[in-house]
């Protein structure tokens, strides 16, 4: 994991592969919001195999014609994987576009529809519970002892917590550079954050990719364009737009912002998100150093609906943490995130020192709105309901974890090796 360079367990760790078939990998979401069955609004329990959230999303909005703002989803699940969500579309009032959206069943790639129903609520960002993952790991030797060596693993994290860490899927693989694109946002300097995401070849891309982005990274728009294949998607909205503006003159700074406005709310979100992920990564690695269940003066500390916990004893925050009803934090950093106190606020300024940045920085003027005040994150995450089994086919894991953590983290304790 990027960034990530801390262990909680001593044990060994058992190796071993992940993702060998997209089946391997299972996650399913454990709603926080059920559907009714009445409402305005079109809920559907999808289980889709090989493809982001927001590509699903898009096909769905595309086929119905409808803005894809219309749609929402509690988080974004993995693409290398089998996974079961909810996806909710507003304003569907009529019969009529009921039976539109459950004639799209079967209909989009690699997508099933396992329930159309109605809803009053909209689904929004963040409305889950968590998310119950079952992964098989292959390529182990000594199938049995490490079935033993991962349940013990995993019984131990139940008492003590998983580290926090952001998993590759926040920076993308096998071409990492989303924290990159948020680092050159958060430099502002739009044109290179441009440059970083349709240009920078990478040798892990297919040929033809390589061939597109060289050709952007020449200056040649129209060739890139030409080149790009159908895993480019985002690009080439990216790039239309830079070919419409050159036709005008030359690039500025306007015409990067536009580039980077023609893609979906999310995703320009995701930059400067992912860079703070790559800080936070950092700051959770030096605190767990600390001790991941052990309360240190300074330390803020949040409780599970995320609300600091103030005025408590030291024993006070430390009986909390041990139930899991409060967690230490570190920082997502951002213009107006608070330091901790003592030595924990100590070393999280000495991250942001040695990038070379501060708090304002994180105001990204030339596009405000993808600018970022931060926050403070819980810097370990609860797992429960762990289990690992010996199969034919290797070490079968099964565990629930918090919303918004990553499951790669669970792994990476059991496997101790990095976890894609």
């Amino acid at each position: 994991m990027l960034n990530a360079n801390t262990y909680v367990t001593k044990e060994e760790g058992i190796g071993g592969t992940i993702r060998n078939q997209y089946e391997d990998f299972y996650v399913e979401e454990i709603p926080d919001l059920i559907p009714t069955g009445e409402g305005p609004n079109v809920w559907i329990w999808i289980e889709k195999i090989g493809r982001t959230t927001l590509d699903v999303v898009l096909d769905i909005a595309r086929d119905l014609h409808i803005d894809r703002k219309r749609m929402g989803f509690a988080g974004m699940k993995d693409k290398k994987a089998r996974t079961r969500q909810w996806i909710c579309i507003s304003n569907m009032d009529s019969d009529e576009q009921f039976e539109q959206v459950k004639a799209l069943s079967g209909q989009i790639y690699k997508t099933d529809f396992l329930k159309v129903i109605r809803g009053r609520k909209k689904l929004r960002m963040g409305q889950l519970k968590g998310n119950k993952f079952r992964i098989l790991i292959r390529d182990i030797e000594d199938v049995e002892k490490s079935a033993e060596i991962a349940s013990d693993i995993l019984k131990q994290l139940e008492v003590t917590g998983v580290p926090n860490y952001f998993g590759w899927q926040r920076f993308g693989k096998p071409r990492t550079n989303t924290h990159l694109v948020g680092e050159a946002l958060v430099e502002n300097d739009l044109k290179k954050a441009v440059g970083r995401y349709i240009g920078n070849p990478t040798e892990e891309e297919h040929e033809e990719n390589q061939k597109a982005r060289k050709a952007y990274d020449d200056g040649d728009l129209e060739k890139s364009l030409e080149l790009m294949g159908k895993g480019m998607r985002y690009e080439k909205m990216m790039i239309r737009e830079l070919i419409k503006d050159s036709k005008k003159g030359e690039l500025t700074d306007k015409s990067y912002k536009n580039a980077l406005h023609a893609l979906p709310k999310p995703l320009q979100r995701m930059f400067v998100h992912a860079y703070q992920s790559f800080l936070f990564n950092a700051a959770v690695s030096k605190r767990v150093e600390m001790g991941i269940n052990k309360y240190i003066e300074g330390d803020i500390i949040i409780n599970n609906e995320e609300r600091i916990v103030r005025d408590k004893t030291p024993e006070e925050y430390q009986e909390l943490i041990d139930t899991f009803q409060v967690n230490p934090t570190s920082p997502l950093y951002g213009t107006k995130v608070p330091f901790a106190g003592g030595k924990v606020g100590e070393m999280e300024k000495s991250i942001l020192d040695n990038y070379g940045l501060s708090k304002e920085d994180f105001e990204v003027p030339k596009m405000p709105r993808l600018g970022s005040h931060g926050l403070r994150r819980s810097m370990r995450f609860q797992v429960w309901d762990t289990s690992a089994i010996a199969t034919d086919e290797g070490v079968l894991t099964e565990f629930s974890i918090n919303k918004g953590s990553y499951a790669t983290a669970v792994l990476r304790e059991v496997m101790k090796k990095d976890v894609v």
